[in-house]
């Protein structure tokens, strides 16, 4: 079934525009002879607010676009105007993804990242200080109006078909394997002792406990498991900094911003991998005319084998995680994250003793590095990478994010993380759908001439290199021209 059928049988089904998180009706979209949308607000623009008792200022896209700095931040909510300079410091997500937005339409980015809307509502509300003036657009002048119209009415859709709801009976079964897969690890190791047979054999079950547990925590960090924000949030902790031994906290205020500005600089924390690597387009250049060498990036697409790949998870991860819980005392991280070091001496101690236990916890980590490094990398470094253009929110997650294609052993290895279009234009959606939203998806860039790009695993695997590559050739130019 085609995009445009797809949008007709929702609405044959009743499918109107749900509500605003803000109680106000969603522009309805009309499409003009032209092509264009006209959207009409004048309800949505009218002035009054029968709640608040008084009538809300009206502000113009100029006026807001001011408004864009650490210490004052508005942003734009379904023509709502928002300031959020005082909540971003107690904003869950982390403050800095409120700052990414501000002086911004964050219309599609806030119904993107938040799961129960009618809890969001009552922290939105007092922040609210008016709306957009009649004549203003719904956004910002450099966008398209028709192309964000189109996108919400595929949301619409996928709402309407119930492509939000989770399959628990999935998620649990994912969950029962790498709990089986750490008593199997313990049950081996109880029965056959420790020689290093067992320990590599061991050391690999988990190690693929590890790595699914990070997909797993992925999926409730997004809270695309369950309904209700605080079992995502409780099924987190557990798998984050239990099962796997890190911050929930760090994870979070860290991922967010990737997935709220994908490959933007500075933005994008993702992409912030400097001195080490070189990413994209212009940070080489930047590196390389101002004659920066910290290391000789003309091989840095080799020592990614070197250093990336089995160093990530071991040292930079595990240190970010515990110096962002130390430093900003996440107390429950903390505890749970010790409960994890505590599980692994009272199983694994009594067979290899403490300084063994270490070594097999690291092992492990080393052993799932390249795993997780691969399959967070592949999908954006290979893609554009730039400074803000404040594009809409489907083209700035296409144009920074490639799928790599299904199969059901690519599905398991990524944890559905081969779908990373679908996931970052709906990150609430559980993965057991990303494919059955892809075609729509795919139709929807056809329809106006964005690339959707899928690959092969092993040519993903190998762009990442080979972006590395071109981005040191560029920094070799810039230095030694």
């Amino acid at each position: 079934m085609k995009l445009e059928e797809k949008l007709e049988h929702s609405e044959s089904l009743g499918g109107r525009s749900p509500p605003c998180l803000d109680g106000m009706p969603q522009a309805n979209g009309k499409l003009k002879a032209n092509g264009k949308v006209e959207v009409s607000v004048k309800q949505e623009a009218d002035g009054k607010s029968s709640r608040l008792g008084k009538s809300l200022n009206t502000y113009t896209w100029q006026e807001v676009q001011r408004h864009n700095q650490g210490t004052d931040q508005w942003l734009v909510i379904n023509r709502k105007v928002y300031n959020v300079t005082d909540w971003a410091n107690k904003h869950p997500g982390g403050h800095r993804v409120l700052s990414h937005y501000a002086g911004e339409d964050a219309t599609d980015a806030f119904k993107a990242m938040h799961l129960d809307l009618s809890i969001v509502h009552l922290y939105l509300k007092p922040l609210l200080i008016g709306e957009l003036a009649l004549e203003e657009p719904s956004q910002e002048r450099n966008k398209n109006p028709q192309l964000v119209e189109d996108f919400r009415e595929l949301r619409r859709t996928l709402e309407t078909m119930n492509m939000f709801s989770a399959n628990l009976g999935f998620f649990f079964l994912h969950l029962a394997q790498i709990l089986t897969l750490e008593i199997l690890s313990w049950l081996i190791l109880y029965h056959f002792g420790s020689g290093w047979m067992v320990t590599i054999f061991i050391s690999i079950l988990l190690t693929v406990s590890q790595a699914q547990s990070a997909f797993l925590q992925h999926d409730t960090g997004h809270h695309s498991m369950f309904k209700k924000s605080k079992w995502n949030y409780l099924m987190q902790k557990f798998v984050m900094c239990h099962l796997k031994g890190l911050s929930a906290n760090w994870w979070n205020n860290r991922h967010f911003q990737h997935h709220v500005k994908p490959n933007i600089y500075p933005k994008d924390p993702d992409i912030d991998v400097g001195p080490l690597f070189l990413v994209g387009d212009t940070q080489p250049v930047k590196y390389g005319k101002k004659k920066i060498k910290y290391i000789d990036y003309e091989i840095q697409h080799l020592y990614f084998y070197m250093v990336g790949l089995p160093l990530l998870m071991p040292v930079y991860f595990n240190l970010q995680s515990m110096q962002e819980m130390y430093l900003r005392k996440y107390w429950t991280d903390i505890a749970l994250v010790s409960s994890f070091y505590i599980r692994y001496f009272i199983t694994f101690g009594p067979f290899y003793g403490i300084f063994g236990t270490v070594l097999l916890i690291y092992l492990v980590k080393f052993l799932e590095s390249p795993w997780i490094a691969y399959v967070t990398q592949m999908n954006h470094i290979p893609m554009k990478m730039s400074s803000e253009e404040n594009q809409d929110w489907l083209s700035t997650q296409i144009v920074s994010t490639c799928n790599v294609e299904q199969s059901f052993f690519n599905d398991w290895f990524t944890g559905h993380l081969n779908f990373q279009i679908e996931h970052h234009l709906f990150p609430t959606m559980p993965r057991h759908n990303y494919h059955k939203v892809a075609p729509l998806v795919r139709s929807l860039c056809a329809k106006h001439g964005l690339q959707y790009v899928n690959k092969p695993i092993l040519k993903a695997f190998g762009d990442i290199v080979r972006a590395l590559k071109k981005s040191a050739a560029l920094w070799v130019d810039a230095y030694y021209e």
